[in-house]
């Protein structure tokens, strides 16, 4: 099973975000804003809200019905695909303890265009063996990241055919990898470069949607569609995208999955989100938040410390606008221990079902493998 070579956060991210913010500004700003949204709003009075199915923790004793992620085990990946695993088991001593804050938690893996259509369900099956030890009552946790091209490549190429048929080889194949298994599943992160496919094509959501059916057909596989962080889009905007992304077929939608904004902000963010997709018919999608990197939290746009995609480490715990471990994985999200305002608790207890690590800071660049001096430092400077 190979591993993302860029898992979409590559040397090409930051030219493509600014590309897109560019087109987002003039397209919100001008003229043209007519146009794109009258195309968003006609979609969207095509789409039927559907029923929220995918009830990863469906038949467990004891677990909520409020929460699908809530009231079993989560599983802790022991496989080589990032190293982490490796570096915990061969440290010892104080190195050991910081290395097992990354390697003894809960994380999503990303997989998408670099595996082969043929080995998709092969893949799927391995890294939920390694991620649950093959216990039926584990959740794993993973991220389909497979529309191609995307990020910079989809402002210029539009899917064809033949990567169409391709795209759903693939997501039908990793379906049946997963099967019957526990998973909470992240569906195509960055979707807001959907806004600067050429011709503003549909198909890259039409197939995002494709993917969102075919997982809801399994029976405790839980679906959140990406859809960036709060300096991204605006919240109409990004649940409008949703809604011809499938999030009628899907839990809800994930937060913050290659950006560094706060926790706080971005559970307002999802309220908002929330309250759009349901003035438009599609009520109670929840929410997750990545926070594996924001403990330090700084806006995407506003980073002036080099390549924001890349942040240095904090050099201390109490240092800003730099790169450490958030919010711990967990689904216990309105927990005082966080240091949510009052207002911020609220939404969280009401409608986020976790905080999830869904980037892995540890590597390098951050896609090419362990790096064990900026593992031992994000370790160490974590205010959780």
């Amino acid at each position: 099973m190979s591993d993302n070579p860029t898992e979409g956060r590559g040397e090409v991210r930051p030219d493509a975000r600014t590309l897109l913010s560019g087109i987002i500004d003039r397209i919100l700003n001008g003229a043209r804003c007519l146009a794109v949204c009258a195309v968003f709003y006609a979609v969207s009075a095509l789409v039927p809200a559907g029923a929220v199915a995918g009830v990863a923790n469906g038949g467990i004793p004891g677990a909520p019905s409020s929460n699908p992620l809530a009231g079993m085990p989560w599983g802790i990946y022991r496989g080589s695909i990032d190293g982490a695993w490796a570096a915990y088991t061969a440290s010892s001593g104080k190195q050991r303890q910081l290395v097992g804050k990354i390697a003894l938690r809960p994380s999503v893996h990303w997989f998408g265009y670099w595996d082969p259509d043929a080995a998709a369900a092969d893949d799927a099956r391995q890294y939920i063996l390694d991620d649950t030890g093959g216990r039926p009552d584990v959740l794993a946790q993973l991220a389909v990241f497979r529309v191609d091209p995307w990020e910079g490549d989809a402002c210029s190429h539009v899917p064809g055919p033949g990567a169409q048929a391709s795209y759903k080889r693939w997501i039908d194949s990793f379906a049946a990898g997963i099967g019957s298994s526990r998973v909470a599943l992240i569906l195509q992160p960055d979707l807001p470069f959907a806004l600067c496919e050429p011709g503003h094509s549909r198909v890259p959501m039409q197939l995002v949607s494709y993917a969102a059916k075919v997982f809801d057909a399994l029976p405790h596989t839980t679906i959140y569609i990406d859809v960036g962080a709060a300096d991204w889009l605006p919240a109409g905007q990004a649940a409008r995208l949703l809604e011809q992304a499938g999030i009628r077929y899907a839990r809800g939608f994930s937060l913050n999955d290659t950006h560094y904004d706060s926790t706080g902000n971005e559970l307002m963010y999802g309220a908002k989100i929330s309250r759009a997709l349901s003035a438009a018919h599609i009520p109670n999608r929840h929410f997750v938040i990545s926070t594996v990197e924001n403990g330090a939290p700084y806006i995407f746009y506003e980073y002036r410390h080099g390549n924001p995609d890349f942040p240095a480490p904090c050099p201390h715990r109490f240092a800003r606008s730099c790169l450490t471990l958030g919010i711990p994985p967990t689904w216990d999200t309105s927990d005082r221990r966080w240091g949510l305002t009052a207002p911020q608790r609220a939404v969280a207890a009401r409608l986020a079902d976790a905080y999830l690590w869904i980037g892995r800071p540890w590597l390098n660049q951050p896609a090419t493998g362990f790096d064990l001096a900026r593992a031992l430092s994000i370790a160490a400077t974590t205010p959780f």
